[in-house]
């Protein structure tokens, strides 16, 4: 385990009991859940540390995740919602009422069609929009950055928030993101107290979309190819891996795990049944 600059000491890291992590180009791999990184999911979570994913993903995506991963919830569509298994059903606690942001993201979803339409561009909406429940997703990849900017400044102008990752645009109609949701889900989900999250959390992130999570969580990782953005970000990441991606990711987590281990006194208490989280309106 290595780091750029910069790494963290056990000390920094004794009392972590929450990573959230972003997902594309941070747990995956060239758009593959590599072996070491799916061990190292199981590995947090058998040390009772509650893994979170936050992405901007599709409910389908979420779904999945929270069904098949060793994970405690999953936030989905850029803070849209929170999916977690309760009771052993698959549950989805939202931002605001669900009837609210699907009527929000059928009207933006029109929108942003006109709207690339007019512009005569090759973007398109991204393939998993049918399972997406609030936000609008546009495909970047092979895009020069100055179009997606462009497109994205043009997407604001009509009223939307935008967030740009590694893959797609996210747009959607609210007041909500991938900080907002997570810091919910810590005190009425979680039951944290929040002058304790500065030290119980941790958070791995690879894009843009993801400063807000560095600039809420003071133990932030980035993965390796975090580095060509890093300029772009309001805030940083603390640390960067020296390995990219997945394995970057699984490095991270061994660096928490030793961490926690070091910690005498902390103890870890993975919590398999969230709260219910009230909707709001």
């Amino acid at each position: 385990m290595s780091y750029v600059d910069l790494a963290p000491s056990a000390r920094e890291l004794q009392d972590v009991r929450y990573l959230f992590t972003d997902i594309d180009d941070t747990l995956t791999t060239e758009g593959k859940l590599l072996p070491q990184t799916y061990e190292a999911l199981w590995d947090l979570s058998r040390a009772g540390i509650a893994v979170v994913p936050v992405t901007g993903g599709s409910a389908g995506w979420c779904e999945h995740i929270v069904r098949a991963w060793p994970v405690a919830a999953v936030i989905g569509e850029s803070g849209a919602y929170c999916v977690t298994r309760r009771d052993g059903a698959v549950a989805f606690d939202y931002w605001e009422d669900a009837a609210l942001q699907a009527e929000r993201q059928r009207q933006h979803l029109q929108a942003i069609k006109e709207l690339v339409s007019r512009r005569g561009t090759a973007f398109r909406i991204a393939h998993d929009q049918v399972f997406r429940l609030a936000d609008v997703a546009i495909d970047i990849q092979g895009h020069d950055p100055r179009e997606v900017e462009d497109l994205a400044s043009s997407i604001k102008a009509i009223g939307g928030t935008v967030a740009i990752s590694s893959i797609h645009i996210n747009t959607w109609i609210g007041d909500y993101n991938k900080r907002s949701m997570s810091e919910r889900v810590l005190t009425e989900m979680f039951g944290v107290d929040p002058d304790e999250t500065a030290a119980v959390t941790a958070f791995v992130g690879d894009s843009r979309n993801d400063a807000p999570m560095f600039g809420f969580i003071r133990n932030s990782f980035g993965v390796n190819n975090i580095i060509p953005v890093l300029s772009q970000l309001q805030y940083a990441p603390k640390w960067v891996s020296s390995q990219p991606a997945g394995l970057g990711f699984a490095d991270i987590a061994q660096t928490i795990l030793d961490a926690a281990g070091a910690g005498s006194e902390t103890s870890h208490q993975l919590l398999t049944e969230p709260a219910v989280m009230p909707a709001r309106k």
